[in-house]
């Protein structure tokens, strides 16, 4: 339940796909986190689809961080441990603060739906810059999961309490 000191509060989100083969065209789980922001009534400042190349990650986390339209940026993708799975790895070199609970409250989520497979998720969210990072598996099912249950209930308040 969304806290009342922060309901109708609109959050400017970036939204970047990792992945070395989806398109915008076939980006189903970026499509998805898109249409969930605008529908909970925040705003898409940017969206992109990035190779999963940790440098390039992490510069581009950087940047939209230093922008003063993002409060928050929502990755999909990458967030496995098979050798092109780097999302993780430079996310979490860039936090400041993290939210151990994002991923421990999605990995039980997700568990409850895929069982044991939900171990393999390195999903992570903390701050960067006074800039809130979510980083999620990239299957629309784990998209939908994260930010229905998870981002959307709670992503005004956690702007707000940045900003005090």
């Amino acid at each position: 339940m969304a806290h009342p000191q922060s309901l109708g509060r609109s959050v400017r989100c970036a939204v970047i796909t990792v992945s070395d083969t989806r398109t915008v065209e076939s980006d189903r789980s970026g499509q998805i986190i898109q249409a969930l922001l605008i529908a909970a009534g925040h705003q898409v400042q940017d969206y992109r689809i990035v190779p999963d190349e940790p440098d390039h990650i992490r510069r581009l986390c950087q940047t939209l961080a230093q922008q003063a339209d993002v409060d928050g940026i929502i990755l999909s993708g990458g967030t496995g441990i098979a050798p092109r799975d780097t999302t993780y790895d430079a996310v979490a070199a860039l936090l400041e603060k993290t939210l151990p609970g994002f991923g421990e409250i999605f990995r039980s989520l997700s568990f409850q739906d895929i069982g044991s497979r939900a171990m393999a998720s390195r999903a992570v969210a903390g701050v960067y810059q006074s800039t809130l990072i979510f980083s999620l598996p990239g299957s629309r099912k784990a998209v939908t999961l994260a930010m229905e249950a998870l981002i959307l209930p709670e992503l005004p308040h956690l702007i707000s309490l940045m900003q005090t």
